[in-house]
């Protein structure tokens, strides 16, 4: 399937055009235009985000160092050109006018030393295209090749390694031109682990079937690094044996009304609502997404384990994360693409149908996505209640939440109040709690995530946290008993659906075009289509023809559902009349 998706991708300008490349653009207001033809409208996300906060969600870093970015721009692809001389378009990745990066990849470290790394951006930026126009949904799902990338970089680095000419080059553009016997030395040892680390995880995690463009398996990667990577001997730190198969792809999600849930992650496993719930979640995909994390073994720290050694994670990078996406609206539809107030009104009436089981065929959407208030969490701020259940969608997700690794250096590691000692063995979930609790505890990160302001990290680290705060933690990684878990039905969040028009495809796993398929009864769904950013405005949703580049969704019926590309379930609102359909869909519009 990769070699197939390769034959459609196209280069160069035809790239930069289907993508809409802006040379020399910087970013405007909401709703403005780059330019009259070929240009970026971005989408009216509410006066709180500004361009200042667009530029800073693109670039902010987090901590997370994918690679050297010397050997980054030093790096060749299979054909001899730079691996950076399309900003990484051909992957779907969106330019940046003001870097030599993509949208969503970082600098960070000291000159000369710097590090590349990915922040949310990277896969939370949507690009439409409708005709010649291109407009940009800040927190919308990438419309990206990430195993693309991953297993490209992995090979281009390799090739290095493994053909003398090849590094004698890079060595000379990494180093300069009379490196030193000791550099060289250096280099080659540097590479070697980089190899060992990411080749494993290509080995053990990266699936036989690609998982598409603008889907990964985050949470297996997340479990995978850290387990496999993190937590093993130096210099490598792998632990082969806990690197299992990412095979459960799902659709990044959209950011907007994020912090407002009152669960979070597709299957609903995370309280959310919480400032440090915030911090929990955001540390633990930092951690999954090329962070640098290596707990040691310490007499003289936090519960006799350094949670920080060499470690990159950006707490303060991942608090202003969180701000930023707090300003972050929803988008709003375009003008341009017309509105019928008087069918949206009907729809309106659709929409607040009931769905319960004595009204299971009225079709309606309002009683699992409304706004009812959900809980309120410590240190937090009201929340919508987010309804976390089965709707018949594929179950794959759920197979991977109690998968069980080598604790590894971790063995016997525990927080008073909030873990248990670690055997030699444990659910993978256990150890990304403790690896999260203990470094925002060492770190003293929960200080301004409670408190705010600007409080250091070093005076946060000597305060004593309260219960609640213990608490909060605590209940950041509900770590259920194994024996309830496999009972769970494979249950997914009914999110807030404001925007929900810029979001497709659907289901958690995306594997339905469009609102308007998502309407159709599940037998009757589409089992294969185009993934690209080519905008449906009649159908909200994928455009069944997506010119240039672009990958193809091929989707399983029903009588597989745990296939993690199953489109079955959801099955709401597929007994509608045309219009109602219709009517529906034009409400969705401005919701």
């Amino acid at each position: 399937m990769r070699k197939t998706l390769q034959k459609r991708l196209v280069t160069g300008a035809a790239i930069m055009a289907c993508l809409g490349v802006p040379v020399g653009v910087l970013a405007t207001g909401a709703g403005q235009s780059d330019a009259a033809d070929g240009g970026v409208t971005y989408v009216d996300q509410g006066a709180a985000w500004t361009a200042a906060s667009r530029s800073a969600f693109y670039v902010g870093d987090q901590g997370s160092q994918m690679i050297p970015l010397a050997w980054l721009q030093a790096l060749k692809t299979a054909d001899g050109k730079p691996f950076l001389f399309d900003k990484l378009a051909r992957y779907g990745y969106l330019p940046n006018p003001d870097s030599d990066l993509p949208i969503g990849f970082t600098k960070a470290g000291p000159a000369g030393q710097e590090m590349a790394g990915m922040t949310c951006a990277a896969c939370h930026t949507r690009q439409l295209v409708v005709g010649t126009q291109q407009y940009r949904v800040d927190g919308g799902p990438a419309i990206v090749d990430f195993y693309g990338l991953l297993t490209d970089l992995v090979a281009a680095v390799e090739r290095v390694r493994a053909n003398p000419i090849a590094f004698t080059r890079f060595a000379g553009d990494v180093l300069g031109p009379k490196p030193s016997l000791q550099q060289i030395a250096a280099l080659r040892a540097a590479i070697a682990t980089w190899c060992a680390r990411e080749g494993a995880l290509k080995a053990g995690a990266y699936p036989v079937d690609y998982w598409g463009i603008g889907r990964l398996d985050a949470v297996s990667m997340i479990f995978d690094r850290l387990t496999g990577l993190d937590l093993g001997k130096p210099p490598s730190y792998v632990i082969k044996a806990n690197i299992q198969p990412a095979d459960a792809p799902v659709r990044y999600p959209f950011l907007w009304d994020a912090p407002k849930q009152s669960k979070t992650q597709w299957p609903g496993f995370a309280p959310n609502g919480s400032n440090i719930f915030g911090l929990t979640r955001n540390t633990g995909e930092v951690i999954g997404v090329f962070g640098s994390f290596h707990p040691t073994k310490s007499l003289t720290h936090l519960f006799f384990r350094d949670f920080l050694h060499d470690s990159s994670i950006n707490f303060d990078g991942l608090l202003k994360l969180e701000d930023l996406v707090k300003q972050m609206g929803p988008p709003k539809w375009p003008d341009a693409w017309g509105y019928d107030p008087n069918l949206a009104a009907q729809g309106k009436l659709v929409y607040e149908m009931h769905t319960t089981p004595e009204h299971s065929t009225d079709g309606g959407c309002i009683d699992c996505h409304s706004e009812k208030p959900g809980p309120k969490a410590f240190p937090g701020q009201p929340t919508w209640d987010t309804p976390v259940q089965d709707v018949g969608s594929d179950s794959r997700e759920h197979d991977i939440l109690n998968r069980t690794s080598e604790t590894g250096v971790l063995e016997g590691a525990w927080i008073p109040f909030l873990t248990k000692p670690l055997k030699a063995r444990e659910r993978s979930f256990s150890l990304l709690s403790l690896s999260v609790g203990g470094a925002i505890l060492q770190s003293g990160a929960w200080v301004p995530a409670v408190f705010g302001g600007p409080q250091a990290m070093a005076a946060g680290s000597r305060r004593v946290p309260s219960d609640g705060v213990k608490q909060a933690l605590d209940d950041a990684f509900p770590d259920r008993p194994e024996e309830k878990a496999k009972t769970d039905a494979p249950a997914y969040e009914s999110r807030m659906i404001h925007g929900i028009w810029a979001a497709a495809p659907y289901l958690h796993n995306g594997s339905v075009a469009s609102l308007a398929q998502l309407l159709t009864p599940d037998g009757e769904r589409l089992d294969s289509f185009q993934v690209g950013p080519a905008y449906d405005v009649a159908n909200l949703g994928l455009a069944t023809i997506q010119p240039g580049w672009h990958g193809t969704r091929t989707t399983t019926k029903c009588d597989d559902r745990n296939s993690g590309n199953s489109h079955c379930g959801h099955n709401y609102g597929t007994t509608l009349s045309p219009q109602q359909k219709l009517a529906l869909l034009e409400y969705l519009k401005r919701l």
